[in-house]
Protein backbone atom coordinates (compact mmCIF):
# COMPACT_ATOMS: atom_id res chain seq x y z
CA UNK A 1 0.00 0.00 0.00
CA UNK A 2 1.23 2.96 -1.07
CA UNK A 3 2.68 5.43 2.20
CA UNK A 4 2.70 2.71 4.11
CA UNK A 5 5.74 1.74 5.68
CA UNK A 6 6.53 -2.42 5.24
CA UNK A 7 8.06 -2.55 8.32
CA UNK A 8 4.99 -1.56 10.03
CA UNK A 9 2.47 -4.17 8.52
CA UNK A 10 2.34 -7.61 8.99
CA UNK A 11 0.67 -9.98 6.88
CA UNK A 12 -1.39 -12.26 8.49
CA UNK A 13 -4.20 -13.71 5.98
CA UNK A 14 -6.84 -12.80 3.25
CA UNK A 15 -10.11 -12.01 3.54
CA UNK A 16 -12.59 -14.72 3.16
CA UNK A 17 -14.54 -15.35 0.10
CA UNK A 18 -16.80 -17.67 2.09
CA UNK A 19 -18.24 -15.05 4.23
CA UNK A 20 -20.15 -11.85 3.12
CA UNK A 21 -17.16 -8.96 2.73
CA UNK A 22 -19.23 -5.79 3.17
CA UNK A 23 -17.71 -2.13 3.00
CA UNK A 24 -17.59 -1.94 7.02
CA UNK A 25 -16.99 -5.72 8.21
CA UNK A 26 -15.62 -8.47 6.51
CA UNK A 27 -13.91 -11.78 7.63
CA UNK A 28 -10.22 -12.53 7.54
CA UNK A 29 -8.64 -16.26 7.10
CA UNK A 30 -5.52 -16.25 9.50
CA UNK A 31 -2.78 -17.65 7.82
CA UNK A 32 -0.66 -21.01 9.01
CA UNK A 33 1.86 -19.96 11.72
CA UNK A 34 0.42 -16.34 12.41
CA UNK A 35 -1.50 -15.38 14.66
CA UNK A 36 -4.61 -12.49 14.50
CA UNK A 37 -5.93 -11.22 18.44
CA UNK A 38 -8.45 -9.32 19.57
CA UNK A 39 -7.91 -5.47 19.32
CA UNK A 40 -5.34 -5.60 16.89
CA UNK A 41 -5.78 -3.19 13.90
CA UNK A 42 -5.79 -4.77 10.55
CA UNK A 43 -5.39 -3.36 7.13
CA UNK A 44 -6.48 -4.67 3.95
CA UNK A 45 -5.17 -2.81 0.57
CA UNK A 46 -7.35 -4.17 -3.02
CA UNK A 47 -8.39 -1.97 -5.73
CA UNK A 48 -12.06 -0.63 -6.86
CA UNK A 49 -13.95 -2.43 -10.40
CA UNK A 50 -12.50 0.42 -12.25
CA UNK A 51 -9.24 0.12 -10.91
CA UNK A 52 -8.67 2.61 -8.25
CA UNK A 53 -6.71 1.76 -4.98
CA UNK A 54 -8.49 1.82 -1.75
CA UNK A 55 -7.53 0.78 1.51
CA UNK A 56 -9.44 -0.90 4.79
CA UNK A 57 -8.35 0.02 8.09
CA UNK A 58 -10.42 -1.94 10.65
CA UNK A 59 -10.06 -3.53 14.22
CA UNK A 60 -10.69 -7.02 15.19
CA UNK A 61 -13.73 -7.32 17.54
CA UNK A 62 -14.14 -11.23 17.26
CA UNK A 63 -11.69 -14.15 16.56
CA UNK A 64 -12.26 -17.92 16.08
CA UNK A 65 -11.06 -21.48 15.57
CA UNK A 66 -13.02 -25.10 14.22
CA UNK A 67 -12.29 -27.94 12.60
CA UNK A 68 -13.52 -27.65 8.61
CA UNK A 69 -15.25 -30.57 7.36
CA UNK A 70 -16.19 -32.20 11.09
CA UNK A 71 -19.93 -32.57 11.47
CA UNK A 72 -19.88 -33.95 14.64
CA UNK A 73 -18.68 -32.77 18.20
CA UNK A 74 -17.22 -35.68 18.54
CA UNK A 75 -15.11 -35.23 15.99
CA UNK A 76 -12.83 -33.22 18.05
CA UNK A 77 -11.56 -36.67 19.71
CA UNK A 78 -10.87 -38.80 16.67
CA UNK A 79 -8.43 -35.89 15.12
CA UNK A 80 -7.12 -35.12 18.31
CA UNK A 81 -5.79 -38.49 17.79
CA UNK A 82 -5.01 -38.32 14.31
CA UNK A 83 -7.85 -40.96 13.18
CA UNK A 84 -9.61 -38.59 11.60
CA UNK A 85 -8.15 -35.85 9.49
CA UNK A 86 -9.44 -32.27 9.66
CA UNK A 87 -7.71 -28.48 9.06
CA UNK A 88 -7.79 -25.57 11.30
CA UNK A 89 -9.95 -22.65 10.26
CA UNK A 90 -8.44 -20.06 11.99
CA UNK A 91 -10.82 -16.38 11.17
CA UNK A 92 -10.83 -12.87 12.64
CA UNK A 93 -14.12 -10.14 12.12
CA UNK A 94 -12.70 -6.96 11.28
CA UNK A 95 -14.74 -3.66 11.84
CA UNK A 96 -13.77 -1.35 9.60
CA UNK A 97 -12.71 2.59 11.42
CA UNK A 98 -11.43 3.89 8.04
CA UNK A 99 -11.65 4.17 4.37
CA UNK A 100 -8.77 5.68 2.04
CA UNK A 101 -10.62 6.98 0.36
CA UNK A 102 -14.02 6.76 1.08
CA UNK A 103 -15.37 4.78 -1.24
CA UNK A 104 -17.77 2.36 0.36
CA UNK A 105 -17.61 -0.68 -1.45
CA UNK A 106 -16.72 -4.36 -0.31
CA UNK A 107 -12.91 -5.40 -0.14
CA UNK A 108 -12.07 -8.18 -2.43
CA UNK A 109 -12.11 -12.01 -1.35
CA UNK A 110 -8.47 -13.23 -1.39
CA UNK A 111 -7.09 -9.44 -1.12
CA UNK A 112 -4.06 -9.67 1.60
CA UNK A 113 -4.81 -9.18 5.12
CA UNK A 114 -1.88 -7.03 7.91
CA UNK A 115 -2.03 -5.93 11.27
CA UNK A 116 0.07 -2.35 11.33
CA UNK A 117 1.70 -0.63 13.80
CA UNK A 118 3.35 2.10 14.58
CA UNK A 119 2.36 5.52 12.68
CA UNK A 120 0.33 3.08 10.69
CA UNK A 121 -1.73 2.06 13.66
CA UNK A 122 -2.68 5.51 14.82
CA UNK A 123 -3.63 6.11 11.20
CA UNK A 124 -6.00 3.74 11.10
CA UNK A 125 -7.77 5.13 13.82
CA UNK A 126 -7.70 8.70 12.48
CA UNK A 127 -4.98 10.06 15.15
CA UNK A 128 -3.07 11.71 12.22
CA UNK A 129 -6.41 13.66 11.79
CA UNK A 130 -6.55 15.05 15.06
CA UNK A 131 -5.14 18.69 15.35
CA UNK A 132 -5.11 18.72 18.97
CA UNK A 133 -5.18 15.46 20.98
CA UNK A 134 -4.24 14.43 24.35
CA UNK A 135 -2.59 10.68 25.20
CA UNK A 136 -5.46 8.62 27.01
CA UNK A 137 -3.70 5.40 27.46
CA UNK A 138 -1.54 2.82 26.61
CA UNK A 139 -2.49 -0.65 24.40
CA UNK A 140 -1.18 -4.45 25.01
CA UNK A 141 1.09 -3.82 22.03
CA UNK A 142 2.73 -0.34 23.35
CA UNK A 143 1.00 1.82 21.09
CA UNK A 144 -0.48 5.21 22.39
CA UNK A 145 -4.26 5.74 22.31
CA UNK A 146 -5.51 9.34 21.82
CA UNK A 147 -8.46 11.54 22.05
CA UNK A 148 -9.42 14.43 20.26
CA UNK A 149 -8.84 17.47 22.67
CA UNK A 150 -11.64 19.20 21.14
CA UNK A 151 -14.38 16.75 22.64
CA UNK A 152 -12.81 17.46 26.15
CA UNK A 153 -12.33 21.07 26.22
CA UNK A 154 -15.99 22.25 25.01
CA UNK A 155 -14.84 23.15 21.46
CA UNK A 156 -16.82 20.26 20.11
CA UNK A 157 -18.15 18.90 22.90
CA UNK A 158 -17.05 17.88 26.64
CA UNK A 159 -17.48 15.45 29.64
CA UNK A 160 -16.36 11.78 30.42
CA UNK A 161 -18.32 9.36 31.73
CA UNK A 162 -16.53 6.11 33.40
CA UNK A 163 -18.31 3.09 34.63
CA UNK A 164 -17.29 -0.06 36.32
CA UNK A 165 -17.68 -1.76 39.24
CA UNK A 166 -16.58 -0.62 42.58
CA UNK A 167 -13.16 -1.91 43.70
CA UNK A 168 -12.08 -3.54 40.54
CA UNK A 169 -12.67 -0.91 37.69
CA UNK A 170 -10.60 1.80 38.98
CA UNK A 171 -12.53 4.48 37.97
CA UNK A 172 -11.03 7.13 39.94
CA UNK A 173 -7.73 6.79 38.99
CA UNK A 174 -8.50 6.39 34.93
CA UNK A 175 -10.33 10.23 35.72
CA UNK A 176 -6.89 11.41 37.20
CA UNK A 177 -4.99 9.73 34.34
CA UNK A 178 -6.81 11.93 32.30
CA UNK A 179 -6.63 14.89 34.30
CA UNK A 180 -2.36 14.14 34.80
CA UNK A 181 -2.34 13.72 31.02
CA UNK A 182 -3.57 16.87 30.41
CA UNK A 183 -1.87 19.03 32.74
CA UNK A 184 1.57 17.43 32.50
CA UNK A 185 1.69 17.19 28.66
CA UNK A 186 1.48 19.73 25.66
CA UNK A 187 -2.07 18.74 24.69
CA UNK A 188 -3.09 22.31 26.57
CA UNK A 189 -0.68 24.04 25.53
CA UNK A 190 -0.82 27.55 26.56
CA UNK A 191 -4.01 26.91 28.25
CA UNK A 192 -2.41 24.29 30.26
CA UNK A 193 -0.81 27.27 33.26
CA UNK A 194 -4.81 28.53 34.12
CA UNK A 195 -6.38 25.42 33.45
CA UNK A 196 -7.67 24.07 37.13
CA UNK A 197 -9.25 20.70 37.88
CA UNK A 198 -11.41 20.18 40.91
CA UNK A 199 -11.41 16.72 42.60
CA UNK A 200 -13.97 15.62 45.37
CA UNK A 201 -12.47 12.27 47.18
CA UNK A 202 -15.12 10.70 48.29
CA UNK A 203 -13.52 7.31 49.27
CA UNK A 204 -10.99 6.59 51.69
CA UNK A 205 -7.86 8.82 51.29
CA UNK A 206 -6.37 7.98 48.16
CA UNK A 207 -6.72 11.53 46.33
CA UNK A 208 -4.91 13.37 49.10
CA UNK A 209 -1.18 12.04 47.92
CA UNK A 210 -1.75 13.44 44.58
CA UNK A 211 1.54 15.69 45.20
CA UNK A 212 3.90 12.76 46.40
CA UNK A 213 5.81 10.67 43.74
CA UNK A 214 4.92 7.17 44.18
CA UNK A 215 7.77 4.86 45.59
CA UNK A 216 6.24 1.82 44.56
CA UNK A 217 6.29 2.48 40.68
CA UNK A 218 7.96 -0.40 38.76
CA UNK A 219 9.83 0.18 35.82
CA UNK A 220 7.80 -1.10 33.71
CA UNK A 221 4.92 1.33 34.32
CA UNK A 222 7.76 3.98 34.37
CA UNK A 223 8.40 2.71 30.85
CA UNK A 224 4.87 3.55 29.54
CA UNK A 225 5.29 6.90 30.90
CA UNK A 226 8.24 7.44 28.82
CA UNK A 227 5.79 5.50 25.90
CA UNK A 228 3.18 8.19 26.16
CA UNK A 229 5.32 11.14 26.56
CA UNK A 230 4.48 11.91 30.13
CA UNK A 231 6.95 12.46 32.91
CA UNK A 232 7.13 10.07 35.86
CA UNK A 233 6.60 11.86 39.32
CA UNK A 234 3.14 13.35 41.25
CA UNK A 235 1.06 16.17 39.94
CA UNK A 236 2.88 19.21 39.78
CA UNK A 237 0.63 22.07 41.73
CA UNK A 238 -1.72 20.78 44.05
CA UNK A 239 -4.07 22.08 47.11
CA UNK A 240 -5.52 20.13 49.29
CA UNK A 241 -8.33 20.79 51.73
CA UNK A 242 -10.54 18.60 54.29
CA UNK A 243 -13.93 19.38 56.65
CA UNK A 244 -13.29 21.11 60.05
CA UNK A 245 -13.37 18.61 62.61
CA UNK A 246 -16.54 19.50 64.96
CA UNK A 247 -15.50 22.13 68.10
CA UNK A 248 -14.48 25.48 68.17
CA UNK A 249 -10.90 24.93 66.79
CA UNK A 250 -10.55 24.81 63.07
CA UNK A 251 -8.73 21.91 61.89
CA UNK A 252 -8.74 19.63 58.81
CA UNK A 253 -10.42 16.36 59.95
CA UNK A 254 -8.24 13.42 57.63
CA UNK A 255 -7.83 10.51 59.92
CA UNK A 256 -4.33 10.35 58.26
CA UNK A 257 -2.56 13.05 56.23
CA UNK A 258 -2.52 16.06 58.85
CA UNK A 259 0.77 17.62 56.64
CA UNK A 260 -0.02 20.25 53.78
CA UNK A 261 -4.34 19.66 54.22
CA UNK A 262 -6.39 22.59 54.74
CA UNK A 263 -9.66 22.98 56.77
CA UNK A 264 -12.27 24.47 55.08
CA UNK A 265 -16.01 25.68 56.59
CA UNK A 266 -18.34 28.55 55.40
CA UNK A 267 -18.87 31.45 57.46
CA UNK A 268 -22.76 32.08 57.70
CA UNK A 269 -22.77 35.53 55.64
CA UNK A 270 -21.51 32.98 52.74
CA UNK A 271 -23.75 30.38 53.37
CA UNK A 272 -26.84 33.01 53.76
CA UNK A 273 -25.41 35.10 50.84
CA UNK A 274 -24.99 32.22 48.03
CA UNK A 275 -28.44 30.82 48.92
CA UNK A 276 -26.76 27.22 50.33
CA UNK A 277 -29.60 26.39 52.36
CA UNK A 278 -30.83 23.85 49.50
CA UNK A 279 -28.05 21.94 49.31
CA UNK A 280 -28.84 21.36 52.85
CA UNK A 281 -32.07 19.84 51.76
CA UNK A 282 -30.11 18.13 48.43
CA UNK A 283 -32.12 14.52 48.30
CA UNK A 284 -34.81 13.78 46.46
CA UNK A 285 -37.08 12.64 49.02
CA UNK A 286 -37.12 16.45 50.36
CA UNK A 287 -38.36 17.67 46.56
CA UNK A 288 -41.17 15.31 46.74
CA UNK A 289 -42.20 16.55 50.12
CA UNK A 290 -42.57 19.93 48.51
CA UNK A 291 -40.66 21.39 50.51
CA UNK A 292 -38.81 23.88 47.44
CA UNK A 293 -41.15 26.84 47.88
CA UNK A 294 -40.22 26.77 52.02
CA UNK A 295 -36.14 26.56 51.16
CA UNK A 296 -36.42 29.33 48.41
CA UNK A 297 -38.27 31.76 50.71
CA UNK A 298 -36.01 31.23 53.93
CA UNK A 299 -33.22 31.90 51.41
CA UNK A 300 -34.35 35.02 50.54
CA UNK A 301 -34.86 36.17 53.66
CA UNK A 302 -31.09 35.50 54.63
CA UNK A 303 -30.03 36.26 51.48
CA UNK A 304 -31.25 40.15 52.14
CA UNK A 305 -29.91 39.48 55.64
CA UNK A 306 -26.41 39.01 54.25
CA UNK A 307 -26.49 42.10 51.98
CA UNK A 308 -27.05 44.48 55.49
CA UNK A 309 -24.53 45.31 58.02
CA UNK A 310 -20.63 44.94 58.37
CA UNK A 311 -20.35 42.77 55.16
CA UNK A 312 -16.78 41.60 56.89
CA UNK A 313 -19.25 40.11 59.90
CA UNK A 314 -19.12 36.24 59.38
CA UNK A 315 -22.45 36.48 61.72
CA UNK A 316 -25.75 37.66 60.55
CA UNK A 317 -28.90 39.40 62.12
CA UNK A 318 -32.50 38.07 60.85
CA UNK A 319 -35.79 39.04 62.66
CA UNK A 320 -33.79 40.90 65.09
CA UNK A 321 -31.74 37.79 66.14
CA UNK A 322 -27.94 37.99 65.91
CA UNK A 323 -26.57 34.45 64.64
CA UNK A 324 -23.85 33.02 65.20
CA UNK A 325 -23.76 29.61 63.42
CA UNK A 326 -25.67 26.81 61.92
CA UNK A 327 -27.29 25.89 65.15
CA UNK A 328 -28.77 28.80 65.80
CA UNK A 329 -29.77 29.24 62.68
CA UNK A 330 -31.73 26.05 63.29
CA UNK A 331 -33.19 27.44 66.31
CA UNK A 332 -34.68 30.51 65.13
CA UNK A 333 -36.36 28.92 62.16
CA UNK A 334 -37.61 26.07 65.22
CA UNK A 335 -39.82 28.58 66.52
CA UNK A 336 -42.21 31.53 64.78
CA UNK A 337 -39.71 32.69 61.85
CA UNK A 338 -40.53 29.76 59.59
CA UNK A 339 -43.77 30.77 59.62
CA UNK A 340 -43.71 34.41 58.99
CA UNK A 341 -41.04 33.43 56.52
CA UNK A 342 -43.49 31.16 54.83
CA UNK A 343 -47.01 32.11 55.62
CA UNK A 344 -48.45 30.27 52.47
CA UNK A 345 -47.01 26.76 53.35
CA UNK A 346 -49.00 24.20 54.73
CA UNK A 347 -48.35 23.18 58.48
CA UNK A 348 -47.73 19.76 57.38
CA UNK A 349 -44.90 20.68 55.24
CA UNK A 350 -42.74 23.53 57.57
CA UNK A 351 -43.04 20.59 60.16
CA UNK A 352 -41.55 18.46 57.48
CA UNK A 353 -38.49 21.08 56.64
CA UNK A 354 -38.23 21.50 60.44
CA UNK A 355 -37.32 17.91 60.82
CA UNK A 356 -35.00 18.10 57.94
CA UNK A 357 -33.12 21.39 59.04
CA UNK A 358 -32.68 19.22 62.34
CA UNK A 359 -30.71 16.45 60.99
CA UNK A 360 -28.67 18.77 58.63
CA UNK A 361 -27.80 20.65 61.80
CA UNK A 362 -26.28 17.58 63.11
CA UNK A 363 -24.51 16.33 59.68
CA UNK A 364 -23.10 19.22 58.66
CA UNK A 365 -24.02 21.90 60.43
CA UNK A 366 -20.12 22.42 62.08
CA UNK A 367 -19.46 23.18 58.14
CA UNK A 368 -21.39 26.49 58.64
CA UNK A 369 -20.09 28.86 61.67
CA UNK A 370 -20.13 32.48 62.55
CA UNK A 371 -16.91 32.91 64.31
CA UNK A 372 -14.21 35.23 63.35
CA UNK A 373 -11.91 32.38 62.07
CA UNK A 374 -14.79 31.19 59.63
CA UNK A 375 -14.38 33.42 56.51
CA UNK A 376 -10.00 32.21 56.73
CA UNK A 377 -10.77 29.24 55.51
CA UNK A 378 -12.60 29.27 51.79
CA UNK A 379 -11.82 26.87 49.65
CA UNK A 380 -10.18 28.68 46.82
CA UNK A 381 -9.25 26.67 44.06
CA UNK A 382 -7.41 29.49 42.05
CA UNK A 383 -4.10 28.65 43.81
CA UNK A 384 -3.39 25.84 42.27
CA UNK A 385 -4.10 23.94 39.04
CA UNK A 386 -5.43 20.54 41.43
CA UNK A 387 -7.99 21.08 44.23
CA UNK A 388 -8.64 17.93 46.17
CA UNK A 389 -11.56 18.21 48.45
CA UNK A 390 -11.58 15.62 51.11
CA UNK A 391 -15.62 14.54 51.84
CA UNK A 392 -14.99 10.64 52.57
CA UNK A 393 -15.55 11.30 56.47
CA UNK A 394 -18.63 13.08 56.35
CA UNK A 395 -22.14 11.67 56.23
CA UNK A 396 -24.14 11.61 53.57
CA UNK A 397 -25.80 15.17 54.25
CA UNK A 398 -23.13 16.82 54.63
CA UNK A 399 -21.36 15.24 51.40
CA UNK A 400 -23.96 16.56 49.30
CA UNK A 401 -24.09 19.89 50.78
CA UNK A 402 -20.35 20.69 49.78
CA UNK A 403 -20.98 18.85 46.37
CA UNK A 404 -23.63 21.15 45.55
CA UNK A 405 -22.11 24.47 47.39
CA UNK A 406 -18.76 24.20 45.06
CA UNK A 407 -20.31 23.16 41.77
CA UNK A 408 -22.78 26.08 42.13
CA UNK A 409 -20.00 28.08 42.74
CA UNK A 410 -17.64 27.49 39.89
CA UNK A 411 -20.71 27.34 38.01
CA UNK A 412 -21.46 30.82 38.75
CA UNK A 413 -18.11 32.05 38.73
CA UNK A 414 -17.78 31.02 34.97
CA UNK A 415 -20.95 32.27 33.80
CA UNK A 416 -19.50 35.81 35.42
CA UNK A 417 -16.50 35.59 33.36
CA UNK A 418 -18.19 35.28 30.22
CA UNK A 419 -15.72 33.23 28.71
CA UNK A 420 -14.48 29.81 28.74
CA UNK A 421 -10.55 29.89 29.17
CA UNK A 422 -9.05 29.25 31.65
CA UNK A 423 -10.51 25.85 31.44
CA UNK A 424 -12.38 24.12 34.49
CA UNK A 425 -12.45 20.30 34.87
CA UNK A 426 -14.08 18.74 37.61
CA UNK A 427 -14.05 14.67 38.89
CA UNK A 428 -16.87 13.29 40.97
CA UNK A 429 -16.85 9.52 41.90
CA UNK A 430 -20.38 8.16 42.96
CA UNK A 431 -22.34 10.29 40.58
CA UNK A 432 -25.47 8.42 40.97
CA UNK A 433 -26.07 9.81 44.32
CA UNK A 434 -25.48 13.27 43.41
CA UNK A 435 -27.33 13.33 39.80
CA UNK A 436 -30.24 9.76 40.17
CA UNK A 437 -32.25 8.88 37.30
CA UNK A 438 -35.25 9.02 39.76
CA UNK A 439 -36.02 12.08 41.71
CA UNK A 440 -35.19 15.57 41.60
CA UNK A 441 -32.38 17.88 43.26
CA UNK A 442 -30.70 21.08 43.44
CA UNK A 443 -27.01 19.31 43.06
CA UNK A 444 -28.53 17.02 40.47
CA UNK A 445 -29.94 20.34 38.45
CA UNK A 446 -26.60 21.71 39.07
CA UNK A 447 -24.92 18.77 37.13
CA UNK A 448 -27.42 18.91 34.73
CA UNK A 449 -26.17 22.34 34.01
CA UNK A 450 -22.97 21.04 33.97
CA UNK A 451 -23.48 18.74 31.51
CA UNK A 452 -25.24 20.16 28.82
CA UNK A 453 -24.35 24.38 29.17
CA UNK A 454 -20.69 23.20 30.71
CA UNK A 455 -19.26 23.09 27.37
CA UNK A 456 -19.77 26.25 26.44
CA UNK A 457 -18.11 27.76 29.84
CA UNK A 458 -15.14 25.96 29.27
CA UNK A 459 -16.46 23.43 32.21
CA UNK A 460 -16.00 19.72 31.70
CA UNK A 461 -17.23 16.69 33.89
CA UNK A 462 -15.51 13.48 34.72
CA UNK A 463 -18.25 11.78 36.31
CA UNK A 464 -17.38 8.12 37.45
CA UNK A 465 -20.30 5.76 38.48
CA UNK A 466 -20.98 2.23 39.00
CA UNK A 467 -23.70 1.92 36.89
CA UNK A 468 -24.69 4.71 34.31
CA UNK A 469 -27.74 3.20 33.84
CA UNK A 470 -28.74 5.00 37.69
CA UNK A 471 -27.20 8.13 36.69
CA UNK A 472 -29.57 10.76 35.31
CA UNK A 473 -29.82 10.12 31.65
CA UNK A 474 -29.03 13.88 30.08
CA UNK A 475 -25.86 13.77 32.09
CA UNK A 476 -24.30 10.27 31.21
CA UNK A 477 -25.68 11.26 27.20
CA UNK A 478 -23.92 14.55 26.91
CA UNK A 479 -20.60 12.92 27.74
CA UNK A 480 -18.29 12.92 25.05
CA UNK A 481 -15.58 10.48 26.15
CA UNK A 482 -17.83 7.15 27.37
CA UNK A 483 -15.38 4.82 29.19
CA UNK A 484 -16.41 1.50 30.74
CA UNK A 485 -13.79 -0.77 33.50
CA UNK A 486 -15.15 -3.97 34.88
CA UNK A 487 -18.55 -3.95 34.42
CA UNK A 488 -21.52 -6.53 36.13
CA UNK A 489 -22.97 -8.95 33.71
CA UNK A 490 -26.66 -7.23 34.44
CA UNK A 491 -25.72 -3.94 33.85
CA UNK A 492 -23.44 -4.44 30.72
CA UNK A 493 -26.94 -5.71 29.32
CA UNK A 494 -28.52 -2.41 30.02
CA UNK A 495 -29.19 0.39 27.22
CA UNK A 496 -26.46 3.23 28.35
CA UNK A 497 -23.83 0.45 26.90
CA UNK A 498 -25.37 -0.73 23.66
CA UNK A 499 -22.34 1.94 22.11
CA UNK A 500 -20.27 -1.16 23.29
CA UNK A 501 -21.07 -3.97 20.95
CA UNK A 502 -22.89 -7.29 21.54
CA UNK A 503 -19.03 -8.85 22.34
CA UNK A 504 -17.48 -5.95 23.41
CA UNK A 505 -20.46 -5.90 26.08
CA UNK A 506 -19.63 -9.51 27.41
CA UNK A 507 -15.52 -8.59 26.92
CA UNK A 508 -16.44 -5.70 29.71
CA UNK A 509 -17.38 -8.44 32.45
CA UNK A 510 -14.01 -9.71 32.46
CA UNK A 511 -11.90 -6.79 32.22
CA UNK A 512 -8.74 -6.74 34.73
CA UNK A 513 -8.07 -3.81 37.46
CA UNK A 514 -5.91 -0.88 34.89
CA UNK A 515 -8.05 -2.05 31.30
CA UNK A 516 -11.06 0.41 30.40
CA UNK A 517 -12.74 0.15 26.78
CA UNK A 518 -12.85 3.98 25.64
CA UNK A 519 -15.06 5.22 23.13
CA UNK A 520 -15.14 8.94 21.41
CA UNK A 521 -17.03 10.44 18.50
CA UNK A 522 -14.47 10.22 15.97
CA UNK A 523 -14.03 6.70 16.35
CA UNK A 524 -16.51 4.10 15.25
CA UNK A 525 -15.21 1.32 17.43
CA UNK A 526 -14.47 1.25 21.19
CA UNK A 527 -10.97 0.81 21.89
CA UNK A 528 -9.70 -1.17 24.82
CA UNK A 529 -6.42 0.09 26.33
CA UNK A 530 -4.65 0.44 29.81
CA UNK A 531 -3.06 3.09 31.09
CA UNK A 532 0.09 3.20 33.55
CA UNK A 533 0.04 2.44 37.93
CA UNK A 534 -0.05 6.41 39.00
CA UNK A 535 3.21 7.96 39.31
CA UNK A 536 1.77 9.67 42.35
CA UNK A 537 1.12 8.12 45.52
CA UNK A 538 -2.54 6.99 46.00
CA UNK A 539 -2.09 6.15 50.26
CA UNK A 540 0.61 6.61 52.90
CA UNK A 541 2.05 3.72 52.09
CA UNK A 542 3.21 4.90 48.92
CA UNK A 543 4.11 8.23 49.41
CA UNK A 544 7.88 9.44 48.94
CA UNK A 545 8.11 11.41 51.82
CA UNK A 546 12.16 12.06 51.24
CA UNK A 547 11.85 13.47 47.37
CA UNK A 548 13.47 16.59 46.39
CA UNK A 549 10.31 18.92 45.16
CA UNK A 550 12.52 21.01 43.67
CA UNK A 551 14.86 18.72 41.85
CA UNK A 552 11.87 16.36 40.95
CA UNK A 553 9.58 19.03 39.04
CA UNK A 554 13.15 20.40 36.91
CA UNK A 555 13.25 16.59 35.89
CA UNK A 556 9.89 16.64 34.85
CA UNK A 557 10.18 19.75 32.81
CA UNK A 558 12.68 18.41 30.74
Amino acid sequence: MQGLDLKEREDVGVVLGSRDSAPLSFWVGVRAGATVQLDDLIVVDTQTPDGRPIAYFGIVDEVAKRFEGQTYDTDAFLVAENALPAEVAYVAHVQVTRLEPEVFVPPHPGSTAAVVHGEAYQRALSFDTMERKAVIGITRTGEAVYANLEFLDGTRGAHASISGVSGVATKTSYATFLLYSLFHSDALGADATNSKAIIFNVKGEDLLWLDQPNSKLSEEARAQYERLGLPVGPFRSVRLFAPAKRGDRIAPDTGGRFEGVDPYVWSLRQFARERLLRFAFAGAEDARQQLSFVVTRVERVLEKAAQEGNLQDPTIEVAGTRLHDFQELTDLLDGGALDQMAPNAASGTLDAFRRRLHAAAHHMGHLVRGDEEAAKYPIDWRSSQVTVIDIHRLHATAQLFVVGAILKRAMEEKEAKGTSKPLQFIVLDELNKYAPRQGWSPIQETLLDIAERGRSLGVSLFGAQQTASEVERRVVSNAALRVVGRLDAAEAERDEYRFLGRATRTRATVLQPGSMIVSQPEIPVPILLRFPFPAWATRASEADRDFDEDELFSRMGE
